[in-house]
């Protein structure tokens, strides 16, 4: 649910304040936590799983890697694809909000968005 316009502008000026009272806490919030997933991640990720799938079937098609009729192989292989998969899924998170934070925007081409601008400009001016 997004924030109501009141709630928006508050939260910028609790930001504002925050940067002006402790600018090195404030840099060091706005820093690397949040980082953008990376293409090379989500190749990673790929690659980790079919690394992973590769082992499971060869456990499985190779007899002689069982051990007590536990084929560890395959094992090791489906953990790996796991892996992979948790990689590739978490480095598709990030675009999701930059989409959600243009949709949040107003659209300046529109109407609604050139009544909603110039509200907020007779808001700030007062």
């Amino acid at each position: 649910m997004p924030l109501s316009e009141h709630e928006q502008r508050l939260l910028e000026q609790i930001e504002r304040a925050l940067y002006a009272e402790d600018p090195k806490f404030a840099s060091t919030v706005r820093g690397g936590r949040l980082r953008k997933p990376t293409r090379r991640r989500r190749l990673q990720g790929v690659a980790l799983f079919v690394v992973g799938l590769v082992l499971l079937v060869v456990g499985v098609a190779v007899p002689q890697l069982w051990l007590a009729s536990l084929p560890v192989l395959s094992v090791v292989g489906f953990l790996v694809m796991l892996g992979g998969a948790l990689l590739t899924v978490t480095s598709l998170g990030g675009g999701g909000q930059a989409a959600q934070a243009k949709e949040t925007e107003p659209d300046k081409n529109r109407f609604t968005g050139r009544m909603e601008e110039r509200f907020r400009r007779r808001f700030e001016q007062e």
